[in-house]
């Protein structure tokens, strides 16, 4: 185990040491242990060094991130350096952050989540943001549905910010839901939302009609899968992840199925791989129900998430 009670060396394979000495003239406070372990993670190729680091310090010291900084001298206890250490090397070998502090925040909302739900990505805030202008537009009761909801937290935010509206959640996983109906009960929503294990919408049965289905659907293709990042394919939950060899499967039946459920000017939504996002295009188009069709591109400039209008 690498001690860090001496002045921080290169970081090697495993998590620091955290022990502190009162008489070494290099205590392990905050600060330090914020710059040790960014430079630590920074070794091991994290994508956002620094801010892992906080998040990790801040959930161990039971705080918000943002006091960190007004705490920069203050020594952690024993309890919360063992804490942190054991967080770190975990990390380091590629346990997300999110499944170690058992939350991470999406719309400016903070989601639970554990190993049966996908992490919530900052992508799929454009599906959220598309929503919520297509119902302020709208300006009427609508009735929303969104298909593989893992950790609920584009429903939940939807329905944070459209009060009036009618939601339905899905999805094939029961553990996912329980994990979507915490969310609800943490943001006040869950007497709103009605919560169905449902492969697609299969267990709705007929009629009902939506005027809005939003998705984030498995979109990787399994012949893709030796290109998935270690730490999202070793951890988070391959029924959310893969779909079939190409990738777009799922989609692919979402689409239709949309087109049969959609009320006229409804819309359907849903987030894609850039790699398949020609193919969604096409695969809408040719179903010959849909009077427009957009691609919302991500923060990176990637086509991203598909709006599909219903004629």
């Amino acid at each position: 185990m690498i001690s860090i009670n001496q002045p921080a060396p290169k970081p090697g394979n495993e998590a620091p040491s955290v022990d502190s000495d009162p008489a070494s003239e290099n205590r392990w406070t905050i600060k330090r242990l914020l710059n040790w372990t960014a430079d630590f993670f920074r070794e091991h190729g994290a994508e956002h060094p620094r801010l892992e680091a906080e998040v990790l310090l801040a959930e161990a010291l039971g705080c918000e991130r943002i006091y960190l900084y007004t705490r920069f001298d203050e020594e952690p206890d024993e309890a919360t350096r063992a804490r942190f250490r054991d967080w770190v090397g975990r990390h380091a070998k590629g346990e997300p952050v999110a499944y170690l502090v058992g939350h991470r925040e999406f719309f400016s909302l903070k989601f639970l989540v554990n190993s049966s739900v996908l992490i919530p990505r900052p992508e799929t805030e454009h599906i959220v943001s598309e929503a919520l202008d297509f119902l302020r537009k709208r300006n009427q009761p609508s009735q929303v549905i969104d298909v593989g909801t893992g950790s609920g937290n584009i429903v939940v935010a939807i329905a944070k910010h459209a009060p009036t509206v009618t939601l339905i959640a899905t999805d094939i996983s029961g553990a996912a839901l329980k994990v979507a109906r915490s969310n609800a009960a943490l943001h006040g929503v869950e007497s709103r939302i009605q919560f169905v294990e449902s492969d697609l919408l299969e267990s709705l049965g007929q009629p009902p009609q939506f005027d809005l289905i939003v998705s984030n659907p498995p979109y990787i293709g399994t012949n893709e899968q030796g290109t998935v990042q270690a730490s999202v394919a070793n951890y988070e939950p391959h029924t959310a992840l893969y779909s079939g060899p190409d990738g777009c499967e799922i989609i692919e039946r979402l689409i239709g199925v949309a087109t049969k459920r959609l009320v006229s000017g409804g819309k359907l939504i849903f987030e894609m791989s850039p790699i398949i996002a020609s193919r969604c295009q096409q695969l809408a188009t040719e179903q010959g129900s849909f009077s427009g069709i957009k691609i919302i591109k991500d923060y990176s400039g990637h086509p991203r998430v598909l709006v599909a209008t219903k004629s």
